[in-house]
């Protein structure tokens, strides 16, 4: 996202900044000893409200004895364009060397974890090589998704030809900085009618537009509603770890939504959208008028059309309840799955160890075929073949039959029985747009939301974002697509809030994505719908690989497993503007990808 955004005009903004319970015992030690809100003026002038850059007062850290200070490295240790940990005693410390200055930052990437001295450097931030996550390496500050936090920035300085790193041993240990946010301060909160931003959908592309807001300052009213019945959780894991518990799954705990005040409606289904008017109506017809709105309604799952498709323990999986219900009634029994895209491969590979048996049911002729290409799907295959999973191709479900109610039998099209006690469906999904029909907002003939690329419909002040849009993908000559994935929600719920605030920030983050199945991982970065051919480096056998998705004489995608950090590279690459061309994949000769901090 670094270079697409236009700084914001200045404005005057009164602001009452509370910290996190975790950081305030850090950042803002009051004489008593207790963290005090304070207000101050904001000139706009900086992106983001750093503690450490408006707060009177300028030292981060409470107290010396609070802090460590080592001497890490010998200035010429690190070359221009690397990174290295560095232990502190307390914890370690990515030591980053750029255009011969020196930078310490956080070593993990506050999402999952993963070490970012493997990731890669380059224009003035390091991206992490598991999820393609941004840091900017002079600030700390999160530049692209996924996740919500930033990483600690620690002080250097240099004697005597010595790297030295002073750190706060708590935030050593923490690892992650949440933003500085402001509370919200409108009276009537809780209690009126009236907000001043509605979040229709609490999922990533909701929550980041929220946290954007109060990140940037804003302190009115802030009206987050889901039809779930949890606070945002992270629902990529879901299918990935059927067993994980809602508070698992949290991605704020509800102590957040309490101090910055973001107030959050749980099943809670708008039912009309009066644009006219600035109102929306619940289905319990509770009436709520706006200033701003963000559509983030996400999708819904597809459900079978067949024969007996309502027999019971036949599923779709949508929250953690249907998750952790399919494991249960999965443990010994027989499972299908139907479906061989991310979700039914991600649920198939999860029972393995729980289910007696695992079959996939899948149209195409191999697994992930439409989006990785014959070769990769195969290859996928085997290793689930390896791990006893079942396949049955080109086919698809005529008939699902029960005893006594319960499911039974799976009855394919191509007349073969398979037992089965409990169905996964998963062919995809639409998006969750029915209650925006007589609205007046653009849908377009498959039910999304077409936006610019600010994240704006066709209806003023009526922004949308996430599963259920379509927008211009820069990259890709602007082409109208759709790109239902985590990373990209975050991007565009952060869009819309910088537009929310007349910040004219465009949507130009590169697409990132992965799956996990078998302890093993794929990461893809790009967009690779059409393309027409994949160059293959590496060994398609061991599970250690490079595919290159091509259109005519570009790279348009990549996926690996076991090849890290390319992927992150080559996203690196095209987020700056530059074409990969398909000759320079061809040959296997990788060094101009490679370069330094590899």
């Amino acid at each position: 996202m670094g270079g697409c955004f236009s700084k914001p005009k200045p404005v005057e903004l009164k602001i009452e900044v509370v910290l996190p319970e975790k950081e305030r015992g850090k950042e803002e030690l009051s004489a008593s000893g207790k963290g005090s809100p304070r207000a101050y003026q904001g000139n706009g002038t900086a992106r983001h409200f750093h503690s450490e850059e408006r707060l009177p007062a300028p030292h981060p850290y409470p107290g010396a004895q609070d802090c460590v200070e080592a001497a890490v490295c010998h200035v010429k240790d690190l070359e221009n364009g690397q990174m290295r940990e560095v232990e502190l005693g307390w914890g370690k410390v990515l030591l980053v060397k750029d255009n011969g200055e020196f930078h310490a930052l956080g070593h993990k990437c506050p999402h999952y974890g993963a070490p970012l001295v493997k990731g890669v450097l380059s224009r003035g931030r390091v991206r992490c090589p598991w999820h393609g996550a941004c840091f900017n390496i002079s600030t700390g500050d999160l530049e692209d998704f996924p996740g919500l936090d930033s990483l600690h920035k620690f002080q250097v300085k240099i004697e005597k030809e010595k790297v030295y790193v002073r750190a706060s041993k708590q935030a050593l240990q923490l690892q992650r900085r949440t933003k500085v946010m402001a509370k919200c301060i409108s009276p009537s909160a809780g209690h009126s009618g009236s907000t001043n931003v509605l979040i229709v959908g609490a999922g990533a592309a909701g929550l980041v537009c929220a946290e954007t807001l109060r990140q940037e300052g804003f302190s009115d009213r802030i009206v987050l509603c889901t039809l779930d019945r949890h606070l945002p959780y992270d629902r990529p894991k879901l299918s990935k770890s059927l067993d994980a518990q809602p508070e698992q799954l949290a991605l704020r705990p509800k102590e957040f939504f309490r101090a910055y005040g973001i107030e959050v409606l749980t099943e809670a289904q708008v039912v009309t959208v009066d644009v006219r008017n600035k109102k929306v109506v619940f289905k319990d017809g509770f009436k709520l008028e706006y200033s701003k709105l963000l559509l983030a309604p996400g999708s819904s799952p597809k459900t079978l059309s067949c024969k007996g498709k309502e027999v019971e323990n036949v599923f779709t999986i949508r929250t953690p309840e249907d998750a952790n219900r399919v494991v249960r009634l999965a443990r010994g029994r027989n499972t299908v799955v139907v479906g061989a895209g991310f979700l039914g491969m991600e649920v198939a590979a999860y029972l393995t160890e729980k289910a007696h048996s695992v079959s996939v049911v899948e149209l195409e002729e191999t697994p992930f075929r439409r989006f990785l290409g014959e070769r990769v799907g195969r290859a996928l295959m085997k290793m689930f073949e390896n791990n006893r999973v079942k396949f049955y191709m080109q086919t698809e479900v005529s008939e699902l039959r029960a005893q006594e109610g319960k499911l039974k039998e799976v009855v394919l099209k191509s007349s073969k029985v398979v037992r089965a006690d409990v169905c996964v469906v998963g062919i995809g999904a639409v998006p969750s747009t029915g209650f925006l029909r007589q609205s007046g907002i653009g849908l377009d003939s498959r039910g999304f939301i077409p936006v610019n690329k600010m994240m704006q419909t066709n209806v003023p002040g009526v922004f949308a974002a996430g599963d259920a849009v379509t927008f211009p993908l820069a990259w890709r000559n602007n082409r109208k697509v759709n790109i239902p994935h985590w990373q990209m929600a975050h991007a565009q719920g952060r869009v819309a809030a910088q537009n929310m605030l007349a910040q004219e920030a465009e949507i130009c983050t590169v697409p990132y994505l992965w799956t996990a199945m078998f302890g093993k991982s794929l990461r893809y970065a790009g967009y690779g719908e059409g393309f027409d051919d994949v160059i293959i480096q590496g060994d398609l056998e061991e599970l250690k690989f490079v595919a290159f998705y091509t259109k005519g004489d570009e790279v348009i995608a990549v996926a690996s497993m076991n090849y890290d950090p390319i992927v992150s590279k080559v996203a690196e690459v095209l987020a700056s503007g530059r074409a990969i061309r398909k000759r320079e994949v061809e040959t296997g000769d990788m060094s101009w990808l490679t370069g330094k901090g590899s």
